[in-house]
C-alpha cells in the first residue's frame, strides 16, 4: 500500500474503519484479509481502498499500530467488496456488519488444514451421572466440537470433555481441505419438454455471453423449473464457472441435493446453519479457493467469496423468507440481482407465483421473463374449489368440513395421499382459564405462549420461552379449567386421528423438521408410502415432489389475511398456489379444497378460477393508486429498548425531528404491535416515500444528527415485509 499506510475494515462491533501501518516486508493488497491490535486484544478485518471507505479522525503516521499478520487465505475480490459497500449503503447497515457476513471473523487466525472434532464411541463411562446419559443419548451418532455437541447434549462443556477422558467420546482429526467431487455437466441430461428446451436454450446462451441479465423463470407448480436452471448449471460447469443456487429453507436442502445428484453424478457444496464448524470451514475454503464449483445454500451463501461466479439462481425467489428480519435487514433476492450485476453474470429467479416487485421489473424490461405454462409429461394442474364454512362448517369441536373429511377418506380408500395445510405450529394459539379468563402471555413478548401438546409446553414463538404446561391456573389455581383455544398443526393431527384412527400421519414443521436430515427421512418414507396423511405449515408448500398425493385441503385459508400487511393478499395466494401445487404432480389426478369464510373475497376467487393475471393486475392497480412498493417505497425505523420511557422518548425525538420534505412523509411513532420483543419494549416511525426518491441518504442524515443513550437501539428496515 502507497506509504506504508493502510485502511481496514475491522470486524468490530463498534469501531470499524481504522488506519494501521503496514511493516517493513509485509505485503498487503485491498481485499487481504489481515489480523490487526485494538487495545489488547487482536481482530480480524480487511484492507480497503481508502477512497471507498471514509475514515474517521485522521491520525499521523506515528500514532499507527502495526499490522499482526496477513491470512493465508484469498483476498476478498472487488466484486465483494462493492457489493458489501451497496448492501451497506443501500440497507443503512454498517459495513463491518455486512463484511461479517462475508468474512468469518475467524478466518484470519484459521490455518490449519485440520481440525478436531468428537464422537461417541459406544462406550459407557463407569460413572454414568444423569447429564452423561442425556448427552450421549442425544448426542447418538453425531459428531462436532466439544461446543457443538454441549449445546446438541443441552449439558456444560465440561460434561463432555468429562466424557472424553472416561473413554465415551473420542477425538476425529478432520482434513478440511478435502476437495469435494466434481459435477459432471454431461452425467444425465434430461429429457426437456419443448417449453423447458427454449428456456434453457436462452440460459446457455446467456451463460456464454458471461454478462449481467436478470431472468424471472415464470412456470407453473410441477413445470420443471428446477431442470431448466439445471441446464444453465450445466453449462457454467462446462465453461469452468461457479454456480450459486439460494433456496429459502434448510429443509429443502435434502431434496434438492438428491435432485441435483440424479442430475450430475454428485452432490453440490451445501452452505447451510446445520453444518458443523469442519464443514463449513472445509466449505469455505473450497469456494473461496474456486475447487467447488455449485454451492446450494440459505439466504447467507450469497455473501460467500466466489473467484469466479458464473451464475446465480434464486429458487422459490417469491418467499418471505429471503428477507432477513435481524441485524442487516437485507433481501437476498434483491442483493442476488446486485451480486450478479457485480459478477458480470446471469441470475435467475425461479418461481411459480412471482412477487409483484418482480413482475414489475419484467413490465420495465430490466428482467427477461421465461415461461413454463403447464406441467412436465402427463401431469395435470389439479382442480380447486372453495368450501363456505358458513355454508357448510365442521362438527362442533372440528375443524375439517364434512366435504374434506369425505375427500380424504376417498384418497385413503384409493391409497392415494393427502396434505392438510394450516400454517399455524403446535397444538393451540392460545390458552385460558375458563375459571377466571386468565391468558397465557409470554413475560417477555405481546404475545401468546402457543401451547405445544406433543412436548407438553407452553412456547413463545417469538424469543422462544418455553414453559411446562401448567395443571392449575397460575390466576385463580383453578383445576381441569385450562381450554385450548383454535387450532394448530397438532390438534388437527389429533382430529385426523380420531375420524382416521388407521390412517398413518406425520406432522410437519419446523419442529419436527429441523435439519436436512429429518427432511430426507421425510422424503423417503413419503416416497415409500410410508404416510397416509401430513398434517404441515408452509414448509411444506414447496419443492417437495410427491407423485402419489392427490388431495390438499387448506384448513384455514383466511388466516395469513389478518393484520393490514400491504402484502397480506398476495403472500395468501402465493402461499396456497404453492401448497396446491403439491397435489396430482404424478399421473394421477389432484384435487384442493381451500376452507374459508370468505369465498367471494377477491384472492379466494382468483384461486379457484386459476386467474392469477387478473388478481396480479388488480393488486398492482391498487398498489399504485396507493403509491406502495413497488410504485412507492417504505423504510421502517425500530426503536426499541428494555426501558419502555427511554424507548417512546427517543422514538418521539425521531418523530419530531423528521425532515419536512414533499416527497417523504413519515407516520408515528406509535407503539409496534408486537410491543415487546424479547424483553424489549419497540416503536415504529414508517418513512413513505416516492419512488424515485433518495430516503437512504435523508434517513442517514437525519438520524446522524441525533444522539440516543446507549441502552436504546434504533433499526432502520429498508423496503420493509414485516410491520409487526
Amino acid at each position: 500500500m502507497p506509504g506504508n499506510r493502510a485502511r481496514i475494515l475491522v470486524l468490530h462491533p463498534v469501531l470499524s474503519v481504522l488506519d494501521y501501518r503496514v511493516p517493513h516486508g509485509m505485503h498487503v493488497e485491498p481485499g487481504s484479509i489481515v489480523v490487526v491490535p485494538i487495545g489488547p486484544r487482536q481482530y480480524a478485518g480487511v484492507v480497503w481502498e481508502p477512497e471507498r471507505l471514509p475514515g474517521g479522525e485522521e491520525v499521523g503516521d506515528n500514532r499507527l499500530r502495526n499490522l499482526i499478520a496477513v491470512a493465508d487465505a484469498p483476498p476478498i475480490p472487488a466484486s465483494i467488496r462493492r457489493l458489501v459497500e451497496w448492501t451497506a449503503d443501500y440497507y443503512l447497515a454498517p459495513h463491518a456488519s455486512v463484511l461479517r457476513m462475508a468474512v468469518s471473523s475467524s478466518a484470519a487466525f484459521e490455518n490449519a488444514p485440520t481440525i478436531v472434532e468428537y464422537r461417541a464411541t459406544g462406550e459407557v463411562p463407569p460413572r454414568l451421572t444423569p447429564q452423561r446419559a442425556q448427552a450421549l443419548e442425544r448426542i447418538g451418532e453425531r459428531q462436532g466440537l466439544v461446543r457443538e455437541l454441549a449445546t446438541i447434549a443441552d449439558v456444560s462443556d465440561a460434561v463432555i470433555r468429562g466424557l472424553v477422558k472416561a473413554g465415551a467420546i473420542e477425538p476425529v482429526v478432520i482434513d478440511t481441505d478435502t476437495p469435494f467431487p466434481v459435477p459432471d455437466p454431461n452425467h444425465a441430461p434430461p429429457d426437456l419438454s419443448p417449453e423447458q428446451a427454449d428456456a434453457a436454450s436462452i440460459l446457455r446462451q446467456a451463460i456464454g455471453a458471461a454478462a449481467f441479465q436478470p431472468f424471472l423463470l415464470d412456470g407453473v407448480t410441477g413445470s420443471g423449473k428446477t431442470e431448466v436452471y439445471f441446464e444453465a448449471i450445466a453449462a457454467a460447469l462446462a465453461a469452468g464457472k461457479q454456480s450459486l443456487v439460494l433456496l429459502p429453507e434448510i429443509a429443502l436442502t435434502e431434496p434438492f441435493l438428491t435432485r441435483f445428484t440424479e442430475r450430475f453424478g454428485c452432490q453440490p457444496v451445501a452452505w447451510h446453519s446445520g453444518l458443523r464448524q469442519s464443514q463449513r470451514r472445509r466449505a469455505r475454503r473450497a469456494i473461496a479457493s474456486g475447487q467447488a464449483m455449485v454451492t446450494v445454500g440459505a439466504r447467507s451463501a450469497l455473501f460467500l467469496t466466489y473467484p469466479d461466479l458464473g451464475l446465480i439462481v434464486v429458487d422459490e425467489a417469491h418467499e418471505t423468507s429471503f428477507k432477513q428480519e435481524a441485524d442487516v435487514h437485507y433481501h437476498a433476492r434483491d442483493v442476488a440481482v446486485m451480486r450478479a450485476r457485480f459478477e458480470q453474470c446471469p441470475v435467475v429467479l425461479a418461481t411459480a407465483t412471482p412477487a409483484i416487485e418482480t413482475r414489475h421489473q419484467v413490465e420495465l424490461g430490466r428482467y427477461e421473463e421465461l415461461r413454463l405454462p403447464g406441467r412436465y409429461g402427463k401431469a395435470e394442474l389439479p382442480e380447486i374449489e372453495a368450501i363456505d364454512l358458513i355454508q357448510e362448517p365442521p362438527e362442533r369441536g372440528r375443524w375439517l368440513s364434512p366435504r374434506l373429511v369425505l375427500a380424504i377418506d376417498a384418497a385413503l380408500e384409493r391409497g392415494e395421499q393427502s396434505l392438510l395445510f394450516l400454517n399455524r405450529r403446535g397444538y393451540a394459539p392460545l390458552t385460558l382459564c375458563r375459571a377466571c379468563g386468565h391468558r397465557f402471555q409470554c413475560p417477555n413478548c405481546t404475545a401468546w405462549m402457543v401451547e405445544h401438546r406433543l412436548i407438553r409446553r407452553l412456547t413463545c414463538h417469538h424469543c422462544g420461552h418455553t414453559v411446562p404446561t401448567p395443571e392449575i391456573c397460575p390466576e385463580c389455581e383453578a383445576e381441569d379449567s385450562l381450554v385450548a383455544c383454535g387450532p394448530g398443526v397438532e390438534r388437527i393431527a389429533d382430529e385426523v386421528a380420531q375420524l382416521f384412527p388407521d390412517a398413518r400421519t406425520a406432522i410437519v414443521t419446523s419442529d419436527t423438521l429441523w435439519s436436512p436430515a429429518k427432511a430426507a427421512e421425510f422424503v423417503h418414507r413419503m416416497e415409500h408410502g410410508e404416510i397416509d396423511i401430513v398434517i404441515g405449515t408452509q414448509l411444506v408448500t414447496k419443492g417437495y415432489h410427491f407423485p402419489n398425493l392427490t388431495l390438499v385441503g387448506v384448513v384455514d385459508a383466511d388466516l395469513g389475511l389478518d393484520g393490514g400487511d400491504l402484502r397480506a393478499s398476495e403472500r395468501t395466494f402465493q402461499q396456497i398456489m404453492q401448497v396446491s401445487g403439491r397435489a396430482g404432480r404424478g399421473e394421477k389426478p389432484g384435487t384442493v379444497y381451500i376452507q374459508t369464510h370468505s369465498p367471494d373475497a377477491p384472492v379466494m376467487q382468483a384461486l379457484v378460477s386459476g386467474d392469477a393475471e387478473s388478481f396480479y393486475a388488480a393488486e398492482t392497480r391498487a398498489r399504485r393508486e396507493a403509491d406502495a412498493p413497488p410504485f412507492g417505497r417504505y423504510a421502517a425505523i425500530i426503536v426499541s429498548s428494555e426501558d419502555k420511557g427511554a424507548a417512546d422518548e427517543i422514538a418521539r425525538l425521531i418523530g419530531r425531528s423528521a425532515p419536512r420534505l414533499p416527497e417523504m412523509l413519515v407516520y408515528g411513532p406509535a407503539p409496534a404491535p408486537l410491543a415487546m420483543l424479547r424483553g424489549r419494549h419497540r416503536f415504529r416511525l414508517l418513512v413513505h416515500a416516492k419512488r424515485a426518491f433518495d430516503v437512504q441518504d435523508v434517513i442517514r442524515e437525519w438520524l446522524g444528527s441525533l444522539e440516543w443513550p446507549a441502552k436504546v437501539r434504533v433499526a432502520v428496515d429498508v423496503d420493509p415485509y414485516s410491520f409487526v
